[in-house]
């Protein structure tokens, strides 16, 4: 059951995520998550940024840093992630990772984000998201097996919802492979930047290119 967040909406997921590398005010945020796909990775809706933003404030998730005038145009306001920010991110990615909800794209946002978690704690996350996943699809199939006066034509959408937990459980099962077996490509810069606190240059060129280039 995922719990009930002081700002559950998804989008205050991406503005954690976006602002734990540097300060900068709401415009740059809506910039450099459009260009890093977020509205691809979670649902967003753009026009709920701002409210997003002052909830988080309210609740002391960000801190105003500051204000900036560029030209003309109207000043803007600068905000930072603050302590209990950093400790809601990390936490909401846990949520994400470790529990199985019907609602799928909540893996694929925590997914997207899972920098916030190092990399031992990701695979234990991994293994409980798999028990739990592998306890659910042995239930389901034992129901589904029991249904024998039922035609199969109408049990499709329990087959289909059996075949997606499935393939869930599967991939779990790949990815925590690869990060127990050490063959996940990047998974020594992900220890590193854990051990260090320090963005990789590589990285951190990629994740400002979209910010420079909208």
């Amino acid at each position: 059951m995922p719990k009930r967040r002081k700002v559950s909406n998804l989008l205050g997921l991406a503005v954690l995520s976006t602002v734990s590398a540097r300060p900068m005010h709401p415009y740059e945020m809506a910039s450099l998550m459009k260009a890093r796909g977020k509205d691809h990775d979670m649902d967003i809706k753009w026009g709920s940024l701002y409210t997003v933003v002052r909830n988080l404030e309210k609740h002391g998730f960000l801190a105003v840093e500051g204000s900036v005038r560029d030209g003309a145009r109207p000043e803007r306001t600068v905000y930072r992630i603050t302590d209990a920010g950093r400790e809601e991110l990390a936490d909401w990615v846990r949520e994400l990772i470790e529990v199985p909800e019907t609602e799928h794209r909540r893996l694929e946002a925590g997914l997207s984000v899972l920098g916030a978690l190092g990399p031992d704690e990701t695979a234990e996350l991994l293994r409980r998201r798999l028990g739990a996943l592998e306890q659910r699809i042995a239930g389901e199939r034992a129901a589904l097996a029991a249904e024998t006066e039922v035609p199969r034509v109408f049990l499709l959408e329990a087959e289909y919802a059996l075949a997606i937990l499935q393939a869930e459980a599967d991939w779990v099962r790949a990815f925590l492979g690869e990060i127990t077996g050490g063959t996940l490509e990047g998974l020594a810069m992900w220890r590193a930047f854990h051990a260090t606190g320090h963005v990789p240059p590589e990285i951190a060129e990629l994740a400002e290119r979209g910010a420079t280039e909208s």
